[in-house]
């Protein structure tokens, strides 16, 4: 295993041909930013000789990994930026930095009073002073909590689980668990469809996707082993809901935090995906309620671009045939997770996210579909329609008795 990006083989790779720059989606609106090759090979070039050497610049990569699509010379440049930012970044501002890093922490303290914090968040005062005080922008609205975790929900649900002899293990994620736990519902609902049982993992860490943006690498790197040793005791498969989860746990352990993942890897997978393979195998059969209509867009995520996993869930969509589907060209929405909550970068965060806005309202649907909670979020905030998991769309779909009778042992 490659430690992380950063060898000589792989930075000598690079052709200067300058196709990351054209389509980072940060150098186009800030020119502060000197864009990916310059941040991450040529920066790198540097760092060899001065390895103390930091530019303070890299704090404006969005980790969105448009650059590593486009590279064709296969330059990890993203990730070049990406470990020299935990190596020499500091934190701008420590205090909200760890805050939004600590979704475990936070949304174990938030979700037993979610009655109260969520209406407290949307007060003006409440966005205020966080804004003077702890640099988060006031513009921004903070994702409701849940008055109850995902995992209280499933401790209740989880005897169910043991009348099916097939089994999957379902990676939650700090999203599904604090914020939005009818996601996790609906993956239950359609796994059991499909003849399939849910086990959680015997221990489960926030991915640390935010402890790595926000520069905190060892908290990450803990986190981390935890997930890992869980999965490697699963036993089966462990399904995700989440394009970035998925991709930090599947790529980001190895290349930017140097963990061995190679055992655990290729049992990590989205949902979409491993649904798709099944169905492809003859394994699993779909059926569909006559009287489910919608009007939706589909918005690739930039993780699920970097993975090549949007046609699983765009196939799948597909299959439905009360949907009404339009994919929309990929273009970054900006949020890049913790990055748009900060006041410094929230007009840009918006304004990386213009074109994709502009599209999705030029396309007027009933909803936008995303594997990715954060784009949810953003897409939310700047255009006002509803936007959801591919799983939940499908499990809405299905007719659930058909379904199970199709998939029967």
């Amino acid at each position: 295993m490659q430690e992380t990006n950063i060898s000589a083989a792989n930075l000598e790779c690079c052709l200067k041909c300058n196709l990351c720059t054209e389509v980072c989606p940060m150098y186009a609106v800030n020119p502060q930013y000197p864009g990916p090759k310059q941040a991450g090979p040529d920066g790198e070039r540097y760092r060899i000789k001065d390895p103390e050497f930091f530019d303070s610049a890299l704090k404006y990569c969005l980790n969105c990994k448009r650059c590593e699509v486009v590279c064709p010379s296969g330059v990890r440049v993203a990730d070049i930026i990406a470990v020299n930012r935990l190596k020499y970044g500091k934190p701008s501002h420590p205090v909200r930095d760890k805050m939004l890093a600590s979704t475990d922490f936070v949304g174990s303290m938030t979700v037993p009073v979610a009655g109260l914090a969520n209406p407290m968040l949307g007060l003006g005062i409440t966005k205020s002073v966080m804004d003077g005080v702890l640099g988060i922008s006031e513009k921004r609205t903070f994702p409701k909590y849940a008055t109850k975790k995902f995992v209280t929900w499933f401790k209740h649900h989880a005897p169910d689980q043991t009348q099916y002899s097939k089994q999957v293990h379902y990676f939650h994620g700090c999203y599904v668990n604090y914020n939005y736990p009818q996601l996790g519902k609906d993956f239950v609902k359609l796994m059991n469809a499909v003849g399939y049982g849910v086990k959680l993992l015997e221990k489960e860490k926030c991915c640390g996707v935010a402890l790595i943006a926000n520069g905190f690498g060892d908290q990450a790197k803990k986190q981390a082993q935890v997930n890992l040793d869980s999965i490697n005791k699963a036993g089966t498969e462990v399904l995700t809901t989440s394009s970035t989860c998925t991709f930090t746990m599947r790529d980001e352990y190895a290349h930017v935090l140097g963990l061995d993942n190679a055992k655990q890897r290729d049992k990590i997978l989205l949902t979409t995906k491993w649904l798709f393979d099944k169905i492809e195998a003859g394994e699993i059969k779909l059926a569909f309620k006559p009287d489910f209509k919608l009007k939706a867009v589909y918005h690739t995520a930039c993780h699920m671009q970097k993975m090549g996993w949007q046609q699983y869930s765009i196939q799948l969509l597909k299959l439905i045939p009360g949907l009404d589907l339009t994919v929309l060209d990929q273009h970054c929405c900006g949020i890049s997770g913790t990055f748009g909550f900060k006041k410094e970068n929230y007009e840009f965060s918006k304004e990386i996210g213009a074109i994709l806005f502009d599209d999705i309202k030029a396309a007027n649907p009933e909803a936008v579909i995303t594997d990715c909670e954060t784009c949810k979020w953003q897409i939310e905030a700047f255009t006002n329609i509803q936007t959801l998991n591919p799983i939940s769309i499908l499990a809405e779909a299905i007719d659930y008795e058909k379904t199970q009778q199709l998939n029967a042992n």
